[in-house]
């Protein structure tokens, strides 16, 4: 079998160019051979172009061996979340701020300057699906069962439907996902794992020092449904970005300050996007 490649996984990105900036730059330190994002690169924050570019440089197909930055990268995965699916769509069923973000969003994609650019970014967005799997893993931007729109949440461990559904429909023994920006592994028979507890390294001021989880899917076939948090918006209570690191066998989960205030500041600087979406960077909810 080939060797899997240490893989960054980041999710729910949200225009916030701040926070990715910081994530590639340790995923870069850490030696990531590949990247992988599982959607929402844009929505509720101030720089949705810039999102996408740096995202459509890493995870296009096609970059296989390319150098990046001095790096050799194998070719990434980009997911399509909700917010990509309502540009395309409809944001009908949004809440009236993150309707509002999209309607703006979607303005400015069309009004870049450079036209060719902004038909690559369509042309990128339309392309996206919600679910990939590779030879080991599975990713979805949701859940297994709905990768565009359910959530996967800490108390769902309790909803044995739920989950029994989820783990059912499951392609590979471990199966990545975003969308709820809350980190958590979520095992088939039934333990929650919540990174950041107490005397986790991630709670203990140790600043990107990671918190590992072995043997992931582990020998007993007790699969796991991971999710990585949120680069752009956390909403766990932590306003630190999150994304995770996987080698086929270990995935460690990372948090690291950004400049939110940088990024709270880029939102309020525009009028249709409203200060509530910079607000809750400063405290992670």
């Amino acid at each position: 079998m080939t060797p899997y490649p240490l893989t960054a996984i980041l999710a729910d990105l949200h225009a916030n160019t701040p926070a990715l900036g910081v994530a590639l730059a340790d995923a870069r330190a850490r030696g990531v051979e590949r990247f992988v994002c599982l959607g929402d690169v844009v929505g509720y924050g101030a720089r949705p172009r810039e999102c996408l570019s740096m995202v459509m440089e890493l995870c296009v197909p096609g970059a296989r061996d390319a150098e990046r930055d001095g790096m050799a990268l194998v070719d990434g995965i980009c997911l399509q979340g909700n917010h990509e699916h309502a540009l395309l769509h409809s944001a009908e069923d949004f809440n009236p701020k993150a309707r509002a973000a999209i309607e703006w969003t979607r303005d400015e994609i069309r009004s870049d300057p450079d036209r060719e650019r902004g038909y690559a970014f369509w042309d990128f967005i339309d392309s996206l699906e919600p679910m990939q799997v590779d030879d080991q893993t599975m990713y979805a931007h949701g859940s297994p069962r709905d990768p565009v729109r359910e959530y996967m949440l800490p108390r769902d461990i309790r909803d044995v439907d739920k989950m029994t559904a989820n783990f059912k429909l499951m392609e590979r023994d471990v199966c990545f996902v975003g969308h709820s920006h809350v980190p958590a592994i979520y095992r088939e028979d039934g333990r929650l794992f919540l990174p950041g507890g107490r005397g986790s390294a991630l709670d203990t001021g140790t600043e990107g020092a990671g918190e590992i989880v072995r043997d992931l899917a582990g020998v007993a076939r007790n699969r796991a449904i991971v999710n990585v948090g949120s680069v752009g918006q956390p909403r766990d209570g932590d306003n630190r970005l999150s994304y995770v690191t996987y080698d086929g066998s270990e995935v460690t989960f990372i948090r690291l300050p950004y400049e939110f205030e940088s990024a709270a500041a880029a939102i309020r600087a525009v009028p249709e996007l409203p200060d509530y979406l910079a607000d809750r960077l400063a405290v992670g909810r």
